[in-house]
């Protein structure tokens, strides 16, 4: 079996979806990658979800991806006497590092690197924006704002700083412990949190040390100001649009949701787009026409996955979410417009030998109505220039890795199978033929494109096309 698209889905396990039952339902929806969010839940919850799906993977007998979201370094106010407080407009509000219980007055500011980094002019946004805070005067241990936009205040409301670098890591202790223990259990895929700048993937990448691909959240307009340089650090990365809506202004977001698209296709890295793509399904069985135009949007601008969160983690339909975006991303990619935007989209090959043959792979196919495209890959950078040309034709994965197959996943278009190495170009034609007429991407007569490395076996040297007919006997 293989999915009717090539934009992956990538769907949050929750209270509401992490029986194994829940989990077996959701897969055969649509879903190809299950998150864990490690904002919510123990380690304990997070094994057996990890092991229920690695159990459905192994009865099976096909990869899916885990991709493990760390919380990363959210900030709070600390907590009021009465629970909450109404600010009002032009009123004066401090901040400061007293653990006290706060008023009407002031709060605690819980991160002394914050508050000692304010500024006279600084914006401060709390509650999810709904709050919009300016600092007038500050000094050791103690900032005052003024109220520019008031409303109520509650205990441990989230804040925002749009106006500078927050001098914080992306990886709290937290976020190392759950690191370790995502690591420790064979997770394919590392989401970091709150990425401002390149040294934030430094220090994730040199943790994790190869043992799963890094994925790196834009959602802080410091991340988008230095876009290239993270992309040329991660494996992948999210456009994270529940915080760029708070700390950007919401206009501008679709926008900056392109540029990131775009730049992850010329680079060749997956990309995903998520937060609140089906957000009325968390109580509705249908969303609204908005959700849908958005979900297809992002399939319109070559997304290599959609992400659903509270609809498929908390929600009351989750199997009926995963479901609705399989069938958005169905309906897109059959519009003859998606095939045009595509087309219209190809990205020159960079000049080596592996991108020209990937590129006259995707040619070749396109020339002779392949009816798919092969490539025999180690590490997966030969799948992923195969994605990153969006062709017409499937594209079937060979790889002796498991590793490589889960974490190819998430990549655009992508059937990854676990298979041992060609060891000769006679068992490269055989493997693929056969391959592609049990994975139902080809049948007998069809002409197929391979791709692969010679000496055989030899990461990063894709250097062979061959075009093969599948015989008969196949």
């Amino acid at each position: 079996m293989h999915r009717e698209r090539n934009v992956k889905i990538v769907a949050t396990l929750g209270p509401a979806s992490a029986a194994p039952d829940r989990i077996r339902a959701l897969f055969a929806a649509g879903a190809d990658v299950f998150r864990l969010n490690f904002s919510h839940g123990s380690h304990d919850d997070h094994l057996a979800t990890l092991r229920a799906v690695r159990a459905l993977e192994h009865e099976l007998g096909r990869p899916i991806g885990l991709l493990a979201d760390l919380q990363g370094p959210k900030l709070r106010v600390g907590r009021f006497a009465g629970g909450s407080v109404d600010l009002v407009p032009g009123q004066r509000f401090r901040l400061d590092d007293d653990a006290a219980p706060g008023d009407a007055t002031r709060v605690q500011l819980p991160h002394a690197e914050v508050l000692g980094s304010l500024k006279p002019g600084t914006e401060m946004l709390l509650d999810d924006g709904k709050l919009r805070l300016r600092i007038a005067a500050c000094g050791p241990g103690w900032a005052e704002a003024e109220v520019v936009v008031g409303g109520r205040l509650s205990d441990r409301k989230g804040l925002n700083l749009p106006d500078m670098v927050v001098p914080l890591s992306a990886l709290t202790p937290k976020d190392r412990a759950d690191l370790a223990f995502a690591l420790d259990h064979g997770v394919d895929w590392v989401a970091l949190s709150f990425v401002q700048r390149p040294d934030d993937l430094r220090e994730a990448r040199a943790l994790i040390n190869g043992r799963a691909a890094l994925l790196a959240k834009i959602e802080k307009p410091a991340a988008v100001d230095c876009l290239d340089e993270l992309i040329e650090l991660c494996d992948a990365l999210m456009v994270a649009r529940g915080d760029l809506g708070v700390e950007m202004p919401l206009q501008t977001v679709p926008g900056v949701q392109k540029r990131i698209v775009r730049a992850a296709r010329r680079a060749g890295k997956p990309v995903v787009v998520a937060t609140q793509m089906l957000d009325s399904m968390v109580k509705a069985p249908v969303p609204t026409r908005a959700e849908v135009s958005d979900v297809a949007t992002a399939v319109y601008d070559g997304a290599d996955a959609v992400m659903l969160s509270a609809e498929s983690a908390s929600g009351d339909y989750p199997v009926e979410s995963v479901a609705t975006m399989n069938a958005i991303a169905i309906a897109v990619e059959r519009d003859p417009l998606y095939r045009g935007i595509m087309d219209a989209e190809h990205n020159l090959p960079d000049h080596t030998a592996s991108d020209a043959i990937t590129a006259a792979a995707r040619q070749v196919a396109e020339t002779i109505n392949a009816a798919a495209i092969v490539t025999y890959t180690m590490s997966g950078s030969t799948a992923l220039r195969a994605a990153r040309e969006r062709p017409r034709a499937p594209i079937l994965c060979l790889t002796p890795l498991g590793s490589t197959a889960r974490r190819l996943c998430l990549a655009w278009g992508v059937n990854a199978v676990i298979s041992p190495d060609a060891i000769d170009f006679g068992d490269m034609i055989d493997k693929a033929t056969a391959m592609a007429v049990d994975r139902e991407l080809a049948k007998a007569g069809d002409d197929v494109i391979v791709t692969a490395g010679f000496p055989f076996g030899m990461p990063g040297n894709t250097n062979v096309l061959r075009i093969a007919r599948i015989g008969t006997a196949a």
